[in-house]
This record gives C-alpha cells, structure tokens and sequence, in this order.
C-alpha cells in the first residue's frame, strides 16, 4: 500500500509527485468532481443579468424620484452600467478555454465601473455629496478650533451632528490633505472594504474578487459609497467584530466593537451579540475580556465628550436622529414607525412603544437562544437593527443596508470557504477496474478527514490525521483501508434503485450490496 499525504504547505513538486501515485483518469474524475461542486451555480448566467437588470430599474428611479443632484447623478451613471454589465453577461462568449466565469468577471468590472468608480470620481471633482459628508468635515474642523464637534445651540438641523465623537476621525484627512483626496467619503469607503476583506480572511472565505467587486458594486454599497458614506464604516465594523468573535479572539472583537460603538449609537445592538457568542466561544472570560476592550475603547473616545458637553450630544445624537428634537430631521423614508410619528403624539409614542418592545422581544430571543457562530450572530443582529429602523419614528431606507450586508457577507464567505486542509489520500499501486468507486473513497476521505466546512454550519478547526496516524490506522485496519465512507447519498441511492420492489426484498437488495462491498475491500486489502 503506498500512501501519499499532501498539505498546503508543501511545494507544487511534491503535489505533482502525489498525483504521479493515482491512475491519471482516478486524478481527472476526482478533479473534475471537485471543480464541478465548487462551481455549481456560482456562473450561471441567468442570476447574474437579472440582478443586473434589477440593480439598472433601482439606479434609474432615483433620477425620478430623487430631489437630490448627487443621487441624480448617480441613478444615470449606475442604471447605465448596470444595463451594459446585464448585456455583458448575457451575450459575452467564454474564454478560449471554455471559462464560463469569463463573462461574470467582465459584467460585474462594468457594473463597479458604472456604479461607483465614475459617479464618484465625478461627484469629488464636482464637490457634490449629501450633507452628512460636510457635517462630519466640520465637526472635525469644529473639534480643532473650539475642542468639541457639537454647536452648543444649532439654529437648522444642517448645524447638527448625529454622530458619536469617533466619526470625526474621519474628516481630519479634510483638514490635511488635497479636497478630493481630503473627501471623507474616501476614507469612509477604505475603511468599510478593509473591514469587509479581513472579515473574509477570518470567516477563510475562497476567491474573492468576484464576490467582492459584485457587492461593492451593487447599489446597496455604490449608492452610499458615491454621495454619503457614513453608514458604511459602522457596517464593516459590525461585520468584522462578530468574524472576530466567532473566532474567539476577544481582544481583537472588543476593540473593534469599540471603534464601531464610538461612531454611532445605532452599533451598540452589535454588542450584547458579539459578548454573547464569544461566552459561546471561549466562556465567561473571553466574554468579559470583549466587554472590557470595548469599553476602554469606546470609552476613551466617548465619555470625555458625554461628560464635557452632555446636553448637545444628548439632543444631537439621540434625540435628533429618533425625530425627538426641537429641530426635526429631514430623514424620513414611508416606514412603519415614520409613518406612525406622523398621525400626532399618540402616534408617536405608539412608535416609541412598538420600537422598545422590538428591542426587548429580540434580547429575549438571543438570551434563550444565543447565536453560536458568526453567521447566525449576523443574522440576529440584522433582525434585531432591521426591526428598529422599521419602527423607529424617523428612519429611511438607507438603513436596511446595514441587515442586508449582515446577512449577505457572511453567507458569501461560507459559500466559498476553503477547506481548512487538503485531503489524506491513500491509493493502492495497482490500478482496480472499478476507478468510480476509489474515487468516491478519496472523495468520502475528504468529508471525514479534511473535515471542510459546509456552509450554515459551525466551523472546526480539528487539524487533518498525520501521516504516521494514517498508517498505524491502516495497519491497524487493513481491511477499512480501501472501503469507503458510507453516507447518507450512498444509502439513498441503494434505497432508490430498489424502490420497485417490497420491503423485505428492498432489505435484502441493500444488505446484499453492503456485503459485496465488504469483500471487495477485503479482497483490496489482501492483494495490497
């Protein structure tokens, strides 16, 4: 029996070497088996232009509907580019070598040309953008000349600052730099790509261009991207703070949950989530190691302001975002809660009510059933934050995106992830006639050995057998050495190619097959 073993950190020599050991068809067939799973569905063409397609009618409402010349823009450069990547992808030939993912790759370049490169380039040349831009870049230049971002009695609600004191990091480079290259909305989206690329890492997403350049070029990020921005570091953050948790690294969770909490109080439901599932991860001392670097975090960038100028954070940050302040927000999209502040004050506190008791309903919810990997931490979040903007008695749609990308990111990276090792494969020095069934062995020794991650399920890190395990265990076993691992689609199709007949003789159709497997690894063995 000849047994070959290769890792990922071994050279491509050593790889090539390896597969010299199996017959070149049991290499093909088991190749072209995985390429097949690992792409199956991912360059269908009809997903991608109907996306393309649905992505061009929300760009071009927005010239319609839209009283704002930034959002304007936006809708004609992006509804063009997203029609043109939607003929790309439906008309575009593969390549020379028959690479069906060829005409994806160039349709999603397209929609990120048209959708957030030259709508933005043209709007920082232009000095357009919504106010949130220009109210962050002053409060930066506000805090350097008088020490605090807040006006201390704002007359028009473009004189107030809804956002914690971290977010006037981000219009320093305003102050210092070139206006284009000063422009926060630069450093709001570095900062939301940095966050969503190492969350990939952590979750040990696969490729990531294509995923990658589709979402940022989807309207739910190349909107806010192009004319505002603010929301897409608090979003980023969220994503990263709970891959970090479900990780178990606490320090590195709390820190992030700090920055994020530090930029608006509308992150803080990220935090009893992240706590939570890193009690799950690494018990209750991993949970109070996140609790107390988010607090010297956040705390060191917040209280010195909450304590100095408590008033004008308190009517600024909490009361003007949730329609409570003298000034009302002009933020208003048709939501329930919106729509609930507008019938009077009963209806106000009916928002208010039904607001609180969402919060309360979804906190129950995560005490019962605490999330207990990164991907349903998401998903808890996002239902708990999509409730409170929905309910909330001033909100718009621009919020959702933080749920959306919730839910989507986490997902994408588990779709792709990367086998944690590559799989022990054993080979026998003669060449079997039944090639199908040793390559469903090596294929089956992938699923016990290599112990990849199926998407939706919580991830191991248990490391692959040794090679010196694998041959005690051969052995120790010869007669196991060669069979493979019975699964549930082997005992379906056994079952199903019996079904015509009663149940006794589909009993004894099936034992009889198990048993002509068993000597036929056995009698493997005894040639081996």
């Amino acid at each position: 029996m000849t047994t070959t073993h290769a890792r990922s950190g071994e050279t491509a020599e050593t790889r090539r070497a390896a597969a010299r050991l199996l017959p070149r068809q049991r290499v093909r067939q088991f190749g072209a088996g995985l390429r097949r799973s690992g792409a199956a569905g991912g360059y269908s063409r009809a997903p991608w232009v109907l996306g393309a397609v649905v992505c061009a009618g929300w760009a071009f409402g927005f010239p319609l509907i839209s009283n704002l010349a930034s959002q304007r823009a936006w809708g004609w450069s992006a509804g063009a580019g997203y029609l043109l990547a939607a003929l790309v992808a439906a008309l575009l030939p593969r390549g020379r070598s028959g690479d069906a993912a060829r005409p994806i790759r160039v349709a999603v370049a397209i929609a990120l040309l048209g959708g957030i490169v030259i709508p933005l380039v043209l709007l920082l040349v232009l000095g357009q953008a919504q106010s949130e831009v220009f109210v962050v870049q002053q409060s930066a230049a506000r805090l350097v000349h008088t020490g605090s971002p807040y006006l201390p009695h704002p007359a028009h609600w473009t004189g107030y600052t809804p956002y914690l004191p971290g977010m006037t990091l981000f219009g320093f480079p305003h102050l210092v730099l070139p206006a284009v290259l000063g422009d926060a909305r630069i450093w709001f989206l570095l900062a939301f790509l940095l966050c969503l690329v190492l969350a990939w890492r952590i979750l040990r997403g696969g490729p990531l261009a294509v995923p990658f350049a589709a979402v940022v070029a989807s309207p739910l990020v190349a909107l806010p991207a192009a004319v505002s921005g603010v929301d897409l570091p608090m979003i980023g953050g969220c994503i990263l703070a709970l891959a970090l948790a479900g990780r178990g690294n606490a320090a590195r969770a709390g820190v992030v949950l700090g920055l994020v909490c530090a930029l608006k109080w509308t992150a803080w439901p990220a935090v009893p989530v992240a706590l939570l599932l890193l009690l799950q991860m690494g018990g209750r001392r991993a949970a109070l190691r996140g609790l107390l670097w988010t607090g010297l975090v956040g705390g060191v960038l917040v209280l010195p302001f909450a304590l100095a100028f408590p008033q004008a954070m308190l009517e600024q940050v909490v009361r003007f975002p949730l329609g409570l302040s003298k000034v009302r927000t002009p933020a208003g999209s048709p939501l329930p809660g919106h729509i609930l502040a507008q019938m009077g004050p009963d209806g106000r506190t009916a928002s208010l009510v039904l607001f609180g008791l969402s919060g309360l309903a979804v906190c129950a919810w995560l005490v019962a059933r605490p999330p207990r990997d990164a991907r349903v931490a998401c998903d808890r979040l996002a239902l708990g934050v999509a409730l409170a903007f929905l309910l909330a008695p001033a909100g718009r749609f621009g919020y959702l995106q933080l749920p959306v990308l919730l839910v989507l990111w986490p997902r994408l990276a588990l779709r792709t992830r990367r086998p944690d090792s590559v799989p022990v494969l054993l080979a026998s020095n003669e060449d079997p006639a039944d090639d199908a069934g040793e390559v469903h062995s090596v294929a089956s020794r992938l699923a016990v050995h290599g112990r990849a991650s199926v998407p939706g399920t919580a991830e191991s890190d248990a490391p692959a057998p040794s090679r010196d395990a694998v041959h005690a265990r051969a052995a120790a076993h010869p007669d196991r050495a060669l069979r493979p691992a019975r699964t549930r689609t082997d005992r379906a199709d056994r079952v199903s190619r019996t079904d015509g007949a009663p149940r006794g003789e589909r009993s004894a159709q099936v034992d009889r097959t198990d048993q002509d497997q068993a000597d036929h690894a056995a009698s493997a063995a005894a040639r081996s």
